[in-house]
């Protein structure tokens, strides 16, 4: 509820346009990064160190429209609270949009499942759909789960289409991180935005971002961890991976940081903090474009591949800035995968 008060659209009249000065911040601004290390997980790979800013935005062009959309098939509605006197977790499906490609004739239904991860226990699922487009599921499931769990353990939620011969096709898939939402504090509740896992090869890695929202400092932290399995551009064999963080308002660049870069590593890990002072009332207007970068012998770099989060993204871009604004003060970290440029 407060993620939603916060990330609530304004009035025109109220509208605030960043400049590039407003997000700079000082050394003191970003705390005790080894307090954020530990309230990430992070300890495990080293220090937590502060990015630099780039020295320029190179241009102030638009760039809004030079990503492709993710690979989305609808979104579904959960809410999740945390019996402790119980020791289980309830999870409630509440309605879906758009859980099948209207393009897609194969299916007459559909259905969710939810499963437990990392052990891929199956602990609910919903009742058979006819309508994919406008659904009303309302169903509640009640998983035992012991409190350590909560800071080890994430959900998938899966859509299957079933065809006329019967057969369940996965199609959809979102996943949560439990430790990210503090359940033992407050419910969650959240639009999720479905992953078609079937349409992903076209991506070059993946990476692991955290962020979090601080409303009374009107402060936004991404932590760039790591990234894996990079593909390099142009068929390299090898290659100096660094990552650039764009501030987007409006699909305008606003401001620049960068991490250091890793010396022919296709695992980096950079564990880096980034921080932009970002006012509420702007946060709807806003975007990020993380962008993995490969450095050259002459200064120059070419793009490996990106991933844009926000309210103007979609799929996992959305997802995890959406939980971003449901759990105020509170790191969420998620990989994203990166699409190539």
């Amino acid at each position: 509820q407060r993620g939603a008060a916060v990330g609530s659209k304004t009035s025109s009249s109220r509208k605030t346009s960043l400049r590039g000065a407003d997000t700079c911040e000082s050394i003191s601004e970003l705390g005790s990064l080894e307090l954020m290390s530990r309230d990430l997980g992070l300890a495990h790979y080293g220090p937590l160190k502060k990015s630099v800013s780039a020295d320029s935005l190179n241009s102030v062009s638009s760039i809004g429209n030079n990503f492709g959309q993710d690979f989305t098939v609808g979104q579904v509605e959960v809410s999740m609270e945390y019996d402790a006197k119980a020791a289980a977790l309830h999870v409630t499906l509440l309605q879906g949009k758009d859980l099948l490609e209207k393009e897609d004739t194969r299916f007459e239904s559909c259905f969710m499942r939810i499963s437990l991860l990392p052990a891929e226990q199956i602990v609910g699922i919903s009742r058979i759909q006819r309508s994919a487009y406008a659904v009303a599921f309302d169903e509640r499931f009640s998983i035992p789960l012991d409190p350590a769990a909560l800071e080890e353990d994430s959900l998938r939620f899966s859509v299957f289409g079933i065809d006329e011969d019967e057969r369940n096709v996965s199609t959809g898939v979102a996943e949560l991180k439990l430790s990210d939402l503090d359940l033992t504090v407050r419910p969650f509740n959240a639009w999720l935005y479905l992953q078609d896992m079937n349409k992903t090869v076209d991506t070059v890695g993946e990476i692991l971002l955290s962020l979090s929202y601080l409303p009374t400092a009107e402060r936004l932290t991404v932590v760039v961890v790591k990234a894996k399995n990079l593909v390099w551009s142009n068929g390299k064999g090898t290659a100096d991976p660094f990552v650039k963080v764009y501030l987007l308002q409006d699909g305008r660049k606003i401001s620049k940081k960068k991490t250091a870069v890793k010396r022919d590593d296709t695992n980096p890990v950079f564990n880096e903090a980034m921080i932009f002072s970002v006012p509420a009332i702007v946060l709807q207007d806003l975007s990020l474009r993380v962008t993995v970068a490969e450095s050259g012998e002459d200064g120059r770099a070419d793009n490996t591949g990106h991933v844009l989060i926000g309210p103007a993204a979609s799929g996992m871009g959305i997802t995890h800035w959406n939980q971003m604004l449901a759990t105020l003060r509170k790191p969420v970290s998620m990989w994203h995968p990166l699409r190539r440029n």
